[in-house]
């Protein structure tokens, strides 16, 4: 990709650490001095000399975003990009981070290296969920289709109950779930969540979607991969307490008996800036694989 044409970059900073104030800081002198412009949130502008914007406003006006800080920061601003597909540089703090993959001390040559033009993106599949109340076979929507970047989760709210779901894939009937909850993830989340769900890891690249069910009582149901294309239908068949519904860890609607949650492949795609290192690098690096 022309980094060449970068003239505006958003940093979003993770909140109370120093080390990532300290390298937003560097960059912003860095970048300011190739004569671009730098946007940061209101309380951290006037030290980075930034131009003072939400994150909403940066997602929509940025043409590079650079990540100080995990995954979950990455995450919060991977859903306010929206369709943009604006490049997202992660820079990692020391944490598991597996979307922040350029190391902090890489991570004024990796904006370099942006900025020169000298990078490619890796364009992350997403989902979308939405949910709808079915009964007496009409079914009545109760909120908009949301995106995600990990995983889409539906899980019980109350301690020492089985929560149960009733599952299609495609149109058809594929499972019937009993325990914890069921986690529906993207290849790109399924280092997180799903991964201590027992679930497989998948190159983040396929088009493929991850169904790991958490804690289920009966044993033999274990994590399935199916195609992208399909649609999966959660129905929440429990009767005695309610369930609820976390994209990408944040709770999006509280459920109750009667809700079917709607996941399908998301239409845009998170365009994070590809890593010097590859795949297999990562994941023997951060899971210790020797």
């Amino acid at each position: 990709m022309d980094g060449k044409r970068i003239k505006t970059i958003g940093l979003i900073v993770k909140r109370g650490d120093l080390r990532a104030l300290n390298v937003a800081s560097e960059l912003s002198g860095f970048i300011r001095a190739r004569g671009l412009t730098v946007l940061s949130e209101p309380d951290l502008a006037s030290s980075l000399q930034a131009t003072p914007l939400n994150p909403a406003e940066i997602a929509r006006t940025a043409e590079l975003i650079v990540v100080l800080g995990g995954d979950g920061t990455l995450l919060s601003v991977a859903r306010l990009v929206g369709t943009r597909e604006t490049p997202i540089l992660g820079i990692n703090l020391g944490g598991l981070g597996f979307l922040t993959q350029a190391r902090i001390e890489e991570a004024r040559e990796s904006v370099d290296k942006v900025l020169s033009g000298h990078f490619d993106v890796d364009l992350r599949m997403t989902l979308e969920a939405t949910v709808e109340h079915v009964e007496d076979g009409r079914r009545t929507p109760r909120g908009q289709w949301l995106p995600a970047l990990n995983d889409v989760v539906v899980n019980k709210r109350i301690m020492g109950r089985i929560l149960e779901l009733q599952v299609l894939a495609d149109g058809m009937p594929f499972c019937c779930y009993r325990g914890d909850g069921l986690i529906v993830a993207t290849p790109t989340g399924s280092t997180a969540y799903a991964l201590s769900a027992g679930g497989p890891i998948v190159f983040p690249t396929l088009d493929v979607i991850v169904l790991a069910p958490i804690c289920p009582h009966t044993l033999t149901n274990r994590p399935v991969v199916l195609p992208g294309r399909f649609t999966i239908e959660i129905g929440v068949i429990s009767r005695d307490h309610e369930a609820s519904l976390t994209l990408d860890g944040c709770e999006a609607a509280q459920l109750k008996v009667g809700d079917v949650v709607r996941v399908r492949k998301g239409e845009a795609h998170v365009a994070l800036v590809a890593s010097p290192h590859s795949y297999f690098e990562s994941w023997r690096d951060k899971l210790r694989w020797g």
